[in-house]
C-alpha cells in the first residue's frame, strides 16, 4: 500500500483523513494540553496511540469490509517496546492508549489472559502488522528519567510508596485526558468543523460584581457586619496560595464574595476559568440564576449538572449555536465558567471512562471554588483531598474553600497535600456572633403534634425533619396556609413551591412549610422561626440560616426536637447525631445555647472525622495495589461513589412539555432523558419494587422508567405508594 493509503477516518461523502495526519494533529494537541514538566510525554502518547490502524485488516475494514479490529493494544505494545518494558514511565503511556477507546483498563496481574480487558490482558494480544507505521511516524527520543524525576518531586518522602502510587495514578489519567479530548477534537473537526469558541469578559465580569456588592445595603447591624468580613477577605487578594479557606457565617455574602475572590485571582493570575463546585444540584440552580442576573451577557457560563441539558434542536439559529457550543463544552469543560457538581467534579478525576476523564486537562490552570465544603462525604474524604491536592500542586490551580461551619482540615491538608500553603481569608471572628440572629433553643424528644401547635404560634415557621415520611406525615397534619418540599417531588414542583413561599414571606402571610433538609442549603428564605429535627451540627446551622436571614426581626428562634431515637442505628446520621446531642447536653445550662460558636463545631469535626478515622483512610487506589503495572484503574472508579446508588429516578408527567418528552422516549428516543431531569422523582429500591408491583411502571424498553398512573402522584406531597385521598389534605 501506499503512504496516502493508510487512512485513519473517512466521511460518507469520501473525504479521508491519513494515520499520519491524524496522529501528528492528536499529538501535538496532547502537548499544547499538557502542562510543561509532561509535554514530553504527552507529544508520544498522542503520536502512538493509532498506529495499530497501519495494520491491513483495520484498512480492510475503514474501506467497507465488515470486520471487526482492535487497533489500541497494538500502540500500548509498541510503548513499551520503545520505552522500556522494564520502568514504570512506559506503562502510563501503554495505560492511555490501551484505553483511549473503551476507557482506562484495570492493570490486571500478570496470569491475566489475552481475552481479558486488563491491561495485562491487552498486552498479551496477538497484534497485527502495523510496522509500515515506522516510515510516516517519528517517535522522539524521551528521557524517562526526566519522568521520574517530576514523579518525585515535591514528596514528603521519595520512599512512600502509597504517595508516588497516588501521584503515578493522577498523572496516568491526566495524560489520558490530554490524549482522549486531543483525539476526539482533531476527529471531530475533520468530519464536522465547528466553533466551540464561548464569550468570556473576566475584567467587565469584576466590574460587575464589584457593582452588586458595592449596592448592598449596610443599615442593620448583619448587614455592616457582612461588608466588613468580606473586606477581610479582599485584603488578601494579592497573597498567593494553593489553598484559599473563606470561612464565613451562614448570611454573611459568601456566594458574592467567593466569586469576586475568584474573578480577581482568575485576572491576576492569567488563569484559564473558574469552576464553581457545588454539593447538590437544587443550591447550583439558585446560583447559577445568581450569576447570570449579574452577569448578563458578559459571560456565557457553563451548568453541567443533571438538571440542566442545552436544546441543540431550537428553530432558532442564534439559540441553535449557543446551545450546540455550550452542550460540547459539557464534554471537555472548555468554557469561562463551570458551575458544576462535587459528583461531576470528582468524577472527571476518579473515572476510567473518556467521556468523564476528557475534562481533567482543562482544570488545570483553573480557580476552583469548593461550596458547602463541610458536605464532601467521609468515606471519599481522602481521594477527594488528595485529588484537589494534586490539582493544586501539579496543575497550577488554585483552590478555593468555602463554607459556614469550616472543618479543621489541616492535619488532613498535611496527610494528603504535602507542603501545601494555606491562607485563611477571615482570621478574625469577632464579628461571627453578630450573624447569630436566632435563639437556638432545645425542646427533647417531642410529639409532632406538639411541634406543630408551637409553630402556629409564629407568622412564618419552617419545620425540617430527617425522612421523607415524616416530612409528609407533619404536613397532613399542619392546618392554614402550608407548604410541603421533599425529593419525592420533581425538581419542577419544588421550584414552584419556593416561588410560592418567597412571595408569601416578603408580604407577610401566616405560613408553615414543612421540608426535607433540601432546603437547609442555597434556598435564600427567611422565617420567623425554625423547628429542626436532631441531626449533624453543621446541618443545623445551616437550617439556622433560614431564620431571621437579614437581621430584620429583633431575634428569631430556633428549636431543636427529637422525634424518635435513632442513637443505636448504624448510620453516618446517627454518628452525626450523637455528637450534636453531646455538644448540646454539655451546653444545656447555659441560659442559650450557642451552637455557632467556634468551639462547638471545632468540638463536632473533631469528634466526627477522629471517630471514622478508618472510613477516611479506607477508599484509596494505592492501598488496593502496590506495583504501578497492575492498578485498578477500572475497578476502584466503579466503586467510587459519592452518592447513595440505592435511588432511581422515576419521571413523572407534570405539563405539556414533559408530556411530549414521555412520547419521545416511548419511540426509543433516549436522548430527551436529559431534558425529562426536572421532572423526576427520587426513590428507594424497594419503594421502586413496589410501584412495579402495583403496575404503575413502565420503561417502554428504554431503561428510564415513567410513571403510567398519575394518581400516584400529588401536586403538594409528590409519589405516593399507596392511593389513599383521605391522606392528602
Amino acid at each position: 500500500m501506499n503512504a496516502n493509503d493508510y487512512i485513519a477516518h473517512i466521511t460518507e461523502n469520501g473525504k479521508e483523513q491519513t494515520i499520519k495526519e491524524h496522529s501528528i494533529n492528536v499529538a501535538e494537541l496532547c502537548e499544547k494540553f499538557s502542562i510543561y514538566e509532561l509535554k514530553s510525554i504527552a507529544y508520544i502518547t498522542g503520536i502512538l496511540h493509532d498506529i495499530g490502524k497501519y495494520s491491513e485488516l483495520f484498512q480492510q475494514r475503514i474501506h467497507g469490509k465488515n470486520i471487526s479490529v482492535e487497533h489500541s493494544s497494538s500502540g500500548a505494545i509498541e510503548a513499551l517496546n520503545i520505552l522500556g518494558k522494564n520502568n514504570m514511565i512506559s506503562y502510563i503511556v501503554a495505560y492511555c492508549i490501551a484505553g483511549h477507546h473503551t476507557g482506562l483498563p484495570d492493570g490486571g496481574n500478570k496470569t491475566d489472559l489475552e481475552e481479558e480487558g486488563t491491561l495485562s490482558g491487552k498486552l498479551k494480544r496477538k497484534k497485527e502488522d502495523y510496522s509500515y507505521y515506522k516510515n510516516e511516524i517519528i517517535v522522539p527520543k524521551f528521557n524517562v528519567n526526566s519522568i521520574k524525576e517530576y514523579l518525585v518531586k515535591g514528596t514528603i518522602d521519595p520512599n512512600d510508596v502509597e504517595e508516588l502510587l497516588e501521584k503515578y495514578a493522577f498523572i496516568t489519567k491526566y495524560l489520558f485526558s490530554c490524549l482522549t479530548d486531543a483525539d476526539f477534537l482533531d476527529t471531530e473537526k475533520f468530519y464536522n468543523d465547528v466553533s466551540r469558541e464561548i464569550k468570556s469578559d473576566f475584567k467587565k465580569c469584576l466590574e460587575l460584581i464589584n457593582k452588586a456588592i458595592g449596592e448592598k445595603q449596610s443599615k442593620t447591624k448583619v448587614q455592616a457586619a457582612r461588608k466588613l468580613l468580606q473586606s477581610q477577605a479582599f485584603n488578601k487578594i494579592e497573597k498567593d496560595a494553593e489553598i484559599y479557606l473563606l470561612n464565613m457565617p451562614t448570611g454573611s455574602g459568601k456566594t458574592l464574595c467567593s466569586m469576586k475572590y475568584a474573578l480577581e485571582r482568575v485576572i491576576r493570575k492569567n488563569k484559564k476559568r473558574i469552576i464553581y463546585v457545588i454539593p447538590y444540584t437544587s443550591i447550583i440552580e439558585q446560583t447559577a440564576d445568581v450569576f447570570e442576573n449579574i452577569f448578563g451577557q458578559d459571560i456565557q457560563i457553563l451548568q453541567h449538572h443533571s438538571n440542566y441539558f442545552y436544546d441543540e434542536n431550537s428553530n432558532n439559529s442564534e439559540e441553535h449555536l449557543y446551545s450546540e457550543k455550550m452542550r460540547k463544552a459539557t464534554e471537555n469543560w472548555d468554557a469561562p465558567i463551570i458551575i458544576t457538581t462535587n459528583v461531576q467534579f470528582f468524577q472527571s478525576i476518579y473515572d476510567y471512562r473518556s467521556s468523564k476523564l476528557r475534562k481533567l486537562h482543562n482544570i488545570a490552570d483553573s480557580i476552583i471554588v469548593f461550596d458547602e465544603i463541610h458536605m464532601m462525604p467521609i468515606d471519599y474524604l481522602q481521594p477527594c483531598i488528595r485529588a484537589i491536592g494534586c490539582v493544586a500542586k501539579l496543575l497550577n490551580s488554585e483552590i478555593l474553600f468555602l463554607t459556614a461551619t469550616m472543618p479543621n482540615f489541616k492535619d488532613l491538608f498535611e496527610l494528603y497535600i504535602p507542603n501545601a500553603k494555606v491562607i485563611n481569608l477571615v482570621e478574625d471572628k469577632s464579628l461571627f456572633p453578630v450573624f447569630k440572629n436566632c435563639t437556638y433553643k432545645y425542646l427533647g424528644i417531642c410529639e409532632l403534634e406538639s411541634i406543630i401547635e408551637k409553630s402556629l404560634t409564629y407568622e412564618s415557621s419552617l419545620i425540617i425533619v430527617n425522612n421523607r415520611k415524616k416530612a409528609r406525615k407533619l404536613y397532613s397534619m399542619c392546618t392554614g396556609k402550608k407548604y410541603h418540599l421533599s425529593t419525592y417531588m420533581t425538581n419542577y414542583d419544588r421550584s414552584k413551591v419556593i416561588r410560592s413561599i418567597r412571595t408569601d414571606l416578603q408580604n407577610k402571610n401566616k405560613i408553615t412549610v414543612v421540608s426535607t433538609s433540601l432546603i437547609e442549603a442555597g434556598v435564600d428564605v427567611d422565617f420567623e422561626a425554625v423547628f429542626r429535627e436532631l441531626s449533624g451540627l453543621d446541618s443545623l446551622l445551616q437550617s439556622a440560616g433560614r431564620c431571621n436571614r437579614e437581621g430584620k426581626r429583633d431575634n428569631g428562634y430556633m428549636y431543636i426536637f427529637e422525634n424518635e431515637d435513632i442513637s443505636k442505628k448504624q448510620s453516618d446520621l446517627a454518628i452525626r447525631v450523637n455528637i450534636a446531642r453531646g455538644i448540646i447536653n454539655r451546653n444545656l445550662m447555659a441560659e442559650d445555647i450557642d451552637l455557632s460558636s467556634t468551639e462547638c463545631i471545632e468540638t463536632y469535626y473533631k469528634h466526627l472525622y477522629g471517630f471514622n478515622n478508618d472510613k477516611i483512610e479506607r477508599n484509596s487506589i494505592a492501598k488496593q495495589c502496590k506495583d504501578p503495572r497492575y492498578l485498578p484503574f477500572r475497578t476502584f472508579a466503579e466503586s467510587f461513589k459519592m452518592i447513595d446508588s440505592d435511588t432511581i429516578a422515576i419521571v413523572i408527567d407534570r405539563d405539556e412539555y414533559s408530556h411530549n418528552l414521555i412520547q419521545e422516549l416511548k419511540y426509543g428516543k433516549k436522548g430527551v432523558m436529559r431534558k425529562l431531569q426536572k421532572y423526576t422523582s427520587s426513590i428507594y429500591i424497594w419503594e421502586f419494587e413496589e410501584l412495579l408491583k402495583q403496575g404503575v411502571l413502565d420503561d417502554y424498553k428504554t431503561g428510564i422508567y415513567c410513571l403510567t398512573n398519575l394518581d400516584y402522584y400529588d401536586d403538594e406531597i409528590g409519589l405516593i405508594f399507596e392511593i389513599d385521598k383521605n391522606y392528602i389534605t
